[in-house]
């Protein structure tokens, strides 16, 4: 094919007109990226502004404790409950500013900018999260059966070497959903380093009369783990979705050990496996505490993954026992939520009968999300202001 020397000259003025349309977007780009940086200090330094403020006034409040007229108790109420709903106004302003990462990030990935801003991108890291540990779960669960039919050395380190990677990665993982604006237990967080400690314990024990005794073990209680951890997955994934569409949970919260994101009807379904589990990890350390001392000239290894198993096991057992109660009463603001909808629903059914207007219903349902708020608020205690 001839092309003439006319031709690509045409052809390159075109592409000379389109470059200065893309130069021209790139200067546009670059001013926003400025302003965008401008809003962004702006809105950190009126909340800070807010909060500096707010403290202020729960400070001078206090002088108010002995009031006896009426009228001021009421505005000293009404004070409080404000106070309250603007922390709460605050936190959610919060989630769509970037946020610093935490020591643990820095170090390991130096000073580097994590936030996730828009809230579609947010969603689908977690959805990520949640499918990294479905797969990394299978994965170990096939292992886990392959170490149990084969005694070979090289699938024991490989199982044990993929252990180290997880929990490492899973704590990686998590920090950056915890700067993102995930509401995770600090327990299992440092569930998970206590975990990558131990399994790093397990990748240099040596292979010996003592590993051999307790690794049949060990390797049930993986595979256990990682079948309950798979149920866990398949009903807290559409829960989570059902939860999140209905409004009720915020966009960030992960599944930790299956237990951070539960409405009480699933907990019932699933504390069973759960403390079996625990009861699994409080025998291991039991065995290993035995193996410590018969057969004799026991490495280090089986005392540090026994403390390391009983530390587990208490910390799991303690915070699960303490969650439960607050699942209990986390039931009744659900509940109140569930009637707002429930409210906001009839009215729209009402409009299509009587034909209200569209705004009317809005406002209607909003007044009544609002008293329900103001009620969960009530039961959390106004104390906050102190």
């Amino acid at each position: 094919m001839n092309i003439d020397i006319d031709t690509l000259t045409n052809e390159w003025d075109e592409l000379s007109r389109e470059y200065s349309e893309l130069e021209e977007c790139n200067r546009t780009y670059i001013e926003l990226l400025e302003q965008l940086h401008s809003h962004q200090q702006k809105c950190f330094n009126e909340i800070k502004h807010q909060r500096y403020r707010m403290n202020q006034i729960c400070a001078s409040l206090r002088q108010f404790k002995n009031v006896q007229s009426p009228d001021e108790k009421e505005k000293i109420a009404n004070l409080e409950k404000n106070t309250i709903k603007r922390k709460a106004q605050l936190h959610e302003i919060e989630q769509s500013l970037p946020a610093k990462s935490g020591r643990y990030l820095r170090i390991i990935l130096g000073d580097v900018n994590v936030s996730i801003l828009n809230r579609n991108d947010k969603v689908r890291y977690k959805d990520e999260y949640e499918k990294f540990k479905l797969i990394l779960n299978v994965i170990g669960l096939l292992m886990a059966f392959l170490n149990l039919l084969f005694n070979y050395r090289v699938l024991e380190l490989s199982y044990i070497f993929l252990l180290v990677w997880y929990y490492c990665t899973l704590t990686i993982r998590e920090s950056i959903l915890k700067v993102n604006g995930s509401r995770i237990k600090g327990w299992w967080r440092a569930h998970h380093f206590i975990s990558t400690v131990a399994a790093g314990v397990l990748l240099v024990w040596p292979q010996g009369e003592h590993w051999q005794l307790f690794r049949k073990q060990f390797m049930y209680f993986n595979a256990y783990i990682s079948v309950v951890q798979y149920l866990q997955f398949g009903y807290q994934k559409g829960l989570l979705y059902r939860l999140k569409a209905l409004g009720e949970r915020h966009n960030m919260d992960i599944t930790i050990e299956g237990f951070h994101s539960w409405m009480w009807r699933g907990l019932s379904f699933l504390l069973p496996f759960l403390f079996v589990g625990y009861a699994f990890q409080a025998y291991n350390a039991w065995t290993l505490y035995h193996l410590s001392y018969e057969p004799v000239d026991a490495p280090w290894h089986v005392s540090v993954m026994c403390g390391l198993f009983w530390v587990l096991f208490i910390g799991n057992l303690t915070t699960t026992l303490l969650v439960v109660p607050e699942k209990i009463r986390e039931k009744t603001k659900e509940r109140y939520r569930l009637i707002s909808m429930g409210k906001s629903m009839k009215l729209r059914k009402m409009m299509k009968q009587n034909s209200i207007s569209e705004n009317d219903i809005d406002i209607a349902a909003e007044n009544s999300v609002v008293t329900n708020v103001t009620s969960s608020l009530e039961d959390d205690g106004e104390k906050k202001c102190n």
